[in-house]
């Protein structure tokens, strides 16, 4: 039987909330306050929650979140805008004005059970037809997955916050395949890897003759996702200009190709990422404020993996069963000392370095047991703390020369080039521009644009610093 909890602090009330849903089958608990409610939760399955949005006592809000995954209606004596704003953003599933007949709540009922149902059902398919995924036991991931199936069932733009490494892309695709969209395209788009002299024809499109080299019609990225999904990865690097028509999109539903006088109506869902903070940027002027207030609408933050430590084992060892299977190559165990430097390990590169230096360790490990050493790890003999290789410091004076007066040739024979050219640019391009950067690293600015891309790495345009 389904079952109900009701919260509200008039008996009366839920007196009569009661004899409006009873009668349809539903099995019906109530609760006088957040705090009872609270304690009713874990105890027993509850598949709805009805609660007012004003309690004497308690965060109503708080109440909606930890209710998930358990869909919650909220009634509201004429709610202000931001108190529905923030009931939804909580993870309502619907918000009811009082007063309402008893006809109006048993199909807000009936309807937000169906959903929940169909949620399920479409979360069991999707886990059966894709590839696996890791499943995690820390809170905040757990926390996660629930809040992309709710995302999932709304058409509301999302912006997914992170740091590099932590699975941004992968978490745009899981809310594309979960919604109603997935049987349309999902289009990705890494802003940072398109020049700024290119990314408003790619995005928008452009018209034969509109510039030189358009010699003919073109459908940009963005009406290329109609009828699904558009996911603007590493959207704090798109230039100005970008955003201010990126902004008539979000507003209008409409674009407008380079060239064209008139414009074209695009349904397309828009999912957003960003491992910069945008609230600081719209402060620098380097991003605009009225476009940050459009993405950030349902927001989904992904935790770096140094805050679950509780995953990172089983990580490893999935990693290891799935690498190995990739490969055709036999699974082999982590060695006691292997574990250890996982565990201690910062792992500023989050899951894609873990995932690296898994099958780095796979493919090299010599006999059936993983070491440190083959995953690029080593054992501080002072701290027992986990010092990899990318994460070796590389610290270079005013004048150019490395300290101690070594050069390039000095530094550890063991760390690669990729390695040394990661944390080079990590270390430096705040305090660097493009072209010194360069320089420092013996290659052309093209070649330093495409390495970026190849491994990751956005430039930072907020902070440039003035050429010498």
């Amino acid at each position: 039987m389904t079952h109900i909890l009701l919260i509200n602090h008039r008996a009366a009330e839920r007196s009569r909330l009661r004899s409006q849903l009873e009668p349809q089958g539903y099995s019906i608990t109530e609760a006088a306050s957040v705090a009872a409610a609270e304690r009713q939760l874990p105890g027993r399955s509850t598949d709805l929650v009805i609660t007012e949005l004003s309690l004497p006592e308690g965060d109503v809000l708080e109440l909606i979140r930890s209710a998930s995954p358990s869909p919650t209606i909220v009634l509201a004596d004429s709610p202000p805008v931001g108190s529905v704003v923030a009931a939804m953003k909580a993870g309502a599933s619907e918000l009811l004005v009082k007063p309402l007949s008893a006809e109006e709540l048993v199909n807000c009922v009936n309807s937000v059970l169906r959903d929940s149902l169909a949620a399920d059902a479409t979360i069991s398919s999707e886990e059966s037809l894709a590839s696996p995924l890791f499943t995690g036991r820390c809170k905040a991931l757990k926390r996660l997955s629930r809040d992309v199936t709710k995302v999932a069932a709304t058409d509301c733009t999302v912006l997914i916050q992170g740091e590099t490494g932590t699975g941004k892309e992968l978490t745009a695709r899981q809310v594309h395949s979960l919604s109603r969209r997935r049987d349309g395209p999902l289009v990705a788009v890494n802003c940072a890897a398109i020049p700024e002299t290119l990314i408003e024809s790619e995005l928008f499109g452009y018209e034969k003759g509109a510039f030189t080299g358009a010699t003919s019609n073109r459908k940009g990225l963005i009406e290329a996702a109609s009828g699904g999904s558009l996911f603007l990865d590493e959207i704090g690097e798109l230039p100005l200009a970008a955003q201010a028509r990126l902004l008539r999109f979000i507003q209008e539903g409409e674009i407008r190709r380079i060239g064209s006088v008139t414009s074209k109506r695009v349904d397309a869902r828009l999912i957003c990422a960003t491992h910069r903070d945008l609230a600081q940027l719209t402060r620098e002027n380097a991003f605009r404020s009225d476009l940050f207030y459009r993405i950030n609408v349902l927001d989904l933050y992904i935790p770096p993996l140094r805050e679950r430590t509780d995953d990172l084992r089983d990580m490893a060892v999935w990693f290891i069963s799935a690498i190995s299977a990739r490969l055709d190559l036999a699974e082999k165990a982590l060695s006691d000392a292997a574990i250890d430097a996982i565990m201690t390990h910062a792992w500023p590169g989050n899951v894609r370095e873990l995932e690296h230096a898994v099958e780095r360790a796979v493919v090299m490990a010599e006999g059936h047991t993983i070491e440190p050493e083959d995953m690029g790890l080593k054992q501080d003999v002072k701290t027992g703390s986990s010092v990899g290789k990318p994460q070796l410091s590389i610290a270079e004076s005013n004048d150019g020369q490395f300290e101690d007066g070594d050069d390039r040739s000095a530094i550890d024979e063991e760390v690669s080039l990729e390695d040394y050219f990661m944390r080079f640019v990590l270390e430096h391009q705040d305090s660097m521009s493009e072209t010194q950067l360069a320089q420092k690293l013996g290659i052309s600015r093209k070649c330093l644009w495409e390495r970026r891309q190849r491994f990751g790495l956005p430039r930072n345009r907020s902070k440039r610093t003035k050429s010498a």
